[in-house]
């Protein structure tokens, strides 16, 4: 029976979050808009339902109609699979993101986590498949058949590499200081307050960590892959229907995600900032942080412009991998000399 119990609630959490990704991704394509209107003097959407809040839907009807269509000299059955590796790399990534402590159902002594599965190798588990979701989009290119799809797909292969060195590098310091790769008990250690998040004792690697996350999720001023103004949308430019649309919500998926790993890294996952908040739950808490997270993936695209290409090799290559080997250097040294 507890057996049952457990794969009954494995099956309502698995539901729950995957049911909770999509409505968000679904509403960040719509905030992302409306924001980048106002930046730019304009409306938004402000047609489908009061506020354009029915864009969303308007939108998945309309992908899901149009005609697919299959370039003659693309590789068929790697064409068709690269939006899948990227959507479902993307949405599998939450399975170890803990969005909250736990509780106990009224009435009974059943204890729910807030969390799919709490794994002693997190965050190895996010690198490996963060790292498989840009597969899909090298090989969504290259299977294309287009030389603009090729070209955006080597961009996102040299992109990736450069920038997941200094992703990597940053993450150390972290694990350094916390001594673990479990996500939950790095939440744990931070608990206490604000003062106690790992923000305030890895500030560069905080900082490091957001740039390269750019790059990763291929955003502006890092989106070399899709560059419209040079590649006409690049790695996708022969994608249409369910599988472009699968493209762009692997891209807001990824997005999501990383917001809500800087918030279990950096700021304390679902603890409060003041302890005499804890009354309010730590759901409330992670959702709050990672909309911060995602308003400032949002409000830098309509900031800053785009890097050109030789640009970007070089600020990964001789800014963020010195930056992120001397932090650690420096993490390393401190936490040496403390012990």
């Amino acid at each position: 029976m507890q057996v049952l119990y457990l794969l009954i609630e494995m099956i309502v959490k698995c539901v729950v979050v995957f049911a909770c990704l999509m409505i968000c991704v679904a509403y960040l394509t719509w905030l992302e808009r409306k924001v980048l209107g106002h930046i730019q003097i304009r409306y938004g959407p402000n047609r489908c339902g009061p506020y354009g809040l029915l864009q969303p839907f308007s939108d998945a009807i309309k992908a899901f109609f149009k005609e697919d269509l299959i370039p003659g000299r693309a590789d068929k059955p790697v064409f068709v699979l690269a939006p899948m590796i990227s959507i479902i790399s993307a949405i599998s990534l939450f399975a170890v993101i803990p969005f909250g402590n736990q509780f106990t159902i009224p009435g009974t002594d059943w204890v729910v986590k807030l969390r799919i599965a709490d794994v002693d190798i997190g965050l190895l588990y996010v690198f490996a498949l963060a790292s498989i979701g840009e597969f899909g989009i090298i090989l969504g290119g290259w299977a294309s058949g287009n030389k603009y799809g090729l070209t955006g797909s080597l961009r996102a292969a040299a992109q990736m590499i450069s920038y997941e060195v200094a992703l990597g590098l940053s993450i150390l310091g972290i694990i350094i200081l916390s001594q673990t790769l479990r996500l939950t008990e790095i939440v744990h250690q931070q608990a206490g307050g604000f003062w106690n998040w790992n923000v305030w004792y890895q500030p560069m690697a905080f900082i490091l960590y957001l740039i390269c996350g750019l790059a990763e999720i291929n955003r502006t001023p890092f989106d070399m892959p899709e560059a419209e103004s040079e590649l006409a949308c690049g790695f996708n430019i022969e994608y249409s229907s369910m599988k472009f649309a699968l493209f762009f919500m692997a891209e807001y998926a990824h997005m999501v995600t990383m917001g809500a790993l800087a918030v279990t890294l950096f700021w304390g996952g679902w603890q409060p900032p003041f302890p005499f908040l804890s009354f309010i739950p730590g759901v409330v808490w992670f959702s709050a942080k990672l909309f911060v997270f995602l308003f400032f993936f949002i409000w830098q695209r309509g900031t800053f412009p785009r890097l050109r290409y030789d640009q970007i090799m070089k600020f990964g290559w001789k800014v963020m991998v010195p930056l992120a080997l001397a932090n650690l250097l420096i993490t390393g040294l401190v936490v040496s000399l403390k012990g």
